[in-house]
């Protein structure tokens, strides 16, 4: 399970929401639309550098950014979105999941928020609210990818060991978009790991056919292969796998007597 991909909630919220209007309020008189146009632009950059502190894990500096775009566009649902981002890293799942919603009150038509929200519902155990959420993203017309938001949601699926619905939801995701390589491989692992030996080599074999191969499901074709006792089989994803995504993960993993795809 990437991918992928909110305004404070009530107390925490109102306290930076009240500075902001304040502040707001204290020089609206020599506000002009240039001048606010120059600070929505400066909370988009801040949101940037913000987004790549966090990535390159500095945290400090990325809430330093965070909190300054914040200063500068508190109504942009990006700038919740980064920092709820940044609040779920800290570990501070109160106030992550309340600049989420925040991010969703500013732009409720905006089916990356939707998403985004599902994967943090998600990866916090609230595997209903965050499956709901990642089907409301795949329903809206202006998502671009429906297939990925049901591919997460199986993915949140098999989390919880619901594997069933899993498993429905990836058939979907592929009905919208056969070629889809994410929903094919999660498709043939789940039947690989529930020993659908044949069901999953069909997967992996029909996907290569009409799609082309991924490192991921030649590493998965392997397993199978090897687990159902076909050695010329496993040789020739292996083969393939070496050559034609060498110094990848899954192209180390394929030596191994058990390579694991995921």
């Amino acid at each position: 399970m990437k991918t992928p991909p909110a305004t404070p909630a009530p107390a925490a919220r109102a306290a930076g929401l009240l500075a902001a209007v304040l502040g707001m309020l204290l020089c609206a008189c020599g506000t002009t639309a240039s001048q606010e146009t120059s600070s929505k632009d400066a909370a988009r950059y801040n949101v940037q550098l913000g987004i790549g502190y966090l990535r390159q894990g500095d945290i400090p500096l990325a809430k330093t950014k965070l909190d300054r775009a914040l200063q500068q566009d508190p109504d942009n649902a990006d700038v919740h979105s980064a920092r709820a981002l940044l609040f779920q890293r800290m570990g501070e799942q109160d106030k992550a999941d309340a600049e989420f919603r925040a991010s969703l009150r500013l732009a409720p038509q905006n089916p990356d928020m939707v998403n985004n929200y599902a994967v943090y519902l998600c990866e916090a155990g609230r595997t209903d609210e965050g499956v709901k959420r990642f089907q409301e993203a795949a329903r809206n017309a202006l998502y671009r990818t429906p297939e990925a938001a049901y591919t997460n949601a199986g993915v949140c699926l098999r989390a919880a060991h619901r594997d069933e619905e899993a498993r429905a939801s990836f058939i979907r995701a592929l009905q919208i978009r056969p070629g889809f390589a994410e929903a094919a491989f999660q498709l043939g692992n789940l039947q690989f790991q529930h020993n659908e030996l044949a069901q999953a080599r069909a997967t992996v074999d029909g996907f290569i056919a009409t799609s082309g191969a991924t490192a991921d499901l030649l590493l998965l074709g392997t397993r199978v292969a090897r687990a159902q006792g076909d050695r010329i089989g496993a040789q020739h994803y292996a083969r393939r796998l070496t050559l034609d995504f060498p110094g990848t993960d899954q192209a180390r993993a394929v030596a191994a007597p058990n390579p694991n795809p995921g």
